[in-house]
């Protein structure tokens, strides 16, 4: 059973398509450089600063602007994955990103739930990811490991600051756990981009320079995007997804300024655009790497 990459329909090389999920945008600080305006305005600027399609937004507009538009759900059961899958095909979505479970399903609930997705996206033929996520089926490294070697045509959302921070990578043997994750980096075919320390999931980067969590960062998106190459096909694409959330819901950093009012540390659109370069670069990297073996 073949489970379908996102494509575009063309015989273009492989590539890598820097989106923006919009709860980046989300409240943000009046001091923030992104864009203002009307639906259009925005998905047009965001447009002018090199970002290919959003996850959220007016397909419509996106449409119309040449952006791509993905969407997302949640699945707590067999069942609930198709109709979310025709669902968001119809509307004219290129791909799904999904929440699955609470974490307190057994192998033998997390296996029907998983068929029950992986069959979805194949009868449709609508890309469905299962996102690394606390407080789902994957909230641990080793069970969701163990999920993908029972359900091999699984395809991932990698979300990787709730494992990095959440289960503390960097105590022990940290590359050891990227090649434990080696199932894991095969099969990404999204990414959720969100980097964080040890302590926090979501930080201030700077300039994506000097800091060894970024280099972390650098190292599991560069296997993704290696993971993703290794069998993509013409037309297909990996979306790449800058998803920085606001204060509000605990993810966004705060600081008291110097008259006491607390503020963000940092524009979280402007680091999403660094990210991007991050990306692109991480993306070139995997070229490099795979021409390298294959020399």
């Amino acid at each position: 059973m073949h489970t379908p990459n996102t494509n575009d329909g063309t015989n273009c090389e492989p590539y890598l398509r820097t989106d923006l999920n919009l709860g980046t945008l989300g409240e943000l600080p009046d001091w923030s450089t992104a864009p203002r305006g009307d639906a259009r305005e925005v998905a047009a600027a965001l447009k002018a600063a090199g970002f290919m399609g959003t996850q959220g937004g007016d397909i419509a507009i996106n449409r119309e602007l040449g952006l791509g538009t993905t969407g997302g759900g949640r699945v707590n059961r067999p069942g609930e994955a198709g109709p979310i899958a025709k669902s968001l095909k119809e509307k004219g979505y290129d791909a799904a990103t999904l929440h699955v479970g609470w974490g307190m399903e057994s192998d033998a609930e997390i296996d029907a739930i998983v068929a029950d997705i992986v069959a979805a996206t194949v009868e449709h033929d609508f890309p469905l990811y299962i996102e690394t996520h606390r407080a789902t089926i994957t909230q641990d490294i080793q069970r969701t490991v163990a999920m993908i070697e029972r359900n091999p045509g699984v395809r991932i959302n990698g979300d990787f600051s709730h494992w990095y921070t959440g289960l503390e990578m960097v105590y022990g043997d940290f590359l050891g756990k990227l090649d434990f994750l080696a199932p894991v980096f095969e099969r990404v075919r999204f990414l959720h981009a969100r980097i964080g320390n040890p302590g926090c999931m979501q930080v201030d980067i700077g300039d994506g320079t000097g800091r060894t969590y970024v280099d972390h960062f650098r190292e599991m998106w560069t296997r993704s995007f290696m993971g993703f190459l290794r069998s993509a096909e013409p037309g297909d694409y990996i979306s790449f997804n800058p998803e920085l959330l606001p204060s509000r819901i605990y993810y966004a950093r705060v600081f008291p300024d110097p008259d006491g009012a607390l503020r963000e540390e940092c524009d979280r659109y402007e680091q999403a655009i660094l990210y991007s370069q991050i990306a692109r670069d991480c993306f070139a990297d995997a070229q490099r790497r795979l021409s390298s073996v294959d020399g």
